[in-house]
């Protein structure tokens, strides 16, 4: 038995999106017994573990391959609906899609604002970082991602998008405050926990700056926003690696310094979608290629 039975695929998505039996089974409207048996059924037709046991439920590595099925067969079935006439007059088109802070505070907003009033769409941004926005295209949670990775994630296409330049910055009074020390020894900001751009900065700065050490300071402080980034270099809590787009007009005003001006660090981002014949998916993808080529280095 190869085939996947539509119920079964369709039960395991409301499984994991909801995270209990009984929620799913409540969202399905069937008893908990009927999205037990039909889970149990797919697992066995499949052959693997589809679900973890726990609270919230979690797809395996197995489940996460049929949950992106379910939910691109729910994206054909909508898109289906709109082409034959089936939706509710005004329903919009939903698309999901992850894409990283910094280009969330800087170009890619640019993008859905280009979109044509028709066909209605809404968008369902996840903020990740962009090496980690690739993770969710893999466990079907977004149709699209904006991605440090050229490597497309399987089922999915990818595209250049073009490179996000980072410049190392402070406010002078920081500057100042620490021009005699190595940069390794300053106060630094940091997007959270993951972030490991200013410690990787420092790692690469030649000799005694902080060629071969660990990385920044551990004095650091976290801010999860960029705009709330930006706004703590200026304040002069530590100095970090900001978007050129977002230091440029605070390195005008005189609100910021570099700190290695001949050391800017060049990010290339990647378009990844699936490959779903989706005009709604196509529409977005050829406005933030568009918009990215306007605004992002070559």
């Amino acid at each position: 038995m190869t085939d996947l039975p539509l119920d079964q695929v369709r039960t395991l998505l409301a499984v994991v999106d909801e995270g209990t039996f009984d929620a799913a089974a409540s969202a399905l409207h069937v008893t908990p017994s009927a999205v037990s048996q039909r889970v149990k059924a797919l697992e066995q037709r499949t052959g693997r573990v589809l679900l973890t046991r726990t609270k919230p439920v979690r797809a395996t590595e197995s489940g996460e391959v049929v949950v992106r099925f379910a939910r691109q067969l729910a994206r054909l079935e909508r898109d289906a609906r709109a082409e034959l006439g089936m939706t509710s007059a005004g329903e919009p088109t939903r698309v999901s899609i992850a894409v990283n802070a910094d280009s969330l505070a800087t170009w890619f907003l640019g993008a859905l604002t280009r979109l044509p009033a028709e066909p209605r769409l809404c968008f369902e941004l996840r903020r990740e970082d962009e090496d980690h926005t690739a993770a969710l295209l893999r466990e079907g949670q977004v149709m699209a991602a904006v991605t440090s990775s050229p490597d497309a994630v399987a089922g999915c296409s990818v595209r250049a998008l073009g490179r996000m330049r980072y410049l190392a910055v402070a406010s002078p009074e920081f500057a100042e405050a620490h021009r005699d020390g190595p940069l390794r020894d300053a106060p630094a900001v940091n997007f959270d926990r993951r972030d490991d751009f200013q410690d990787g900065f420092v790692r690469r700065l030649p000799g005694g700056e902080g060629g071969g050490h660990g990385g920044a300071s551990q004095v650091r402080h976290f801010i999860p926003t960029s705009e709330g980034f930006a706004a703590a270099v200026a304040a002069g809590l530590g100095w970090g690696m900001l978007p050129e787009a977002q230091a440029v007009p605070l390195l005008r005003a005189g609100r910021l310094v570099q700190l290695a001006p001949e050391r800017p660090v060049d990010v290339p981002l990647y378009w990844q979608q699936w490959k779903l014949d989706s005009p709604a998916l196509a529409a977005v993808a050829d406005a933030v290629s568009a918009t990215a080529a306007e605004t992002l280095r070559s």
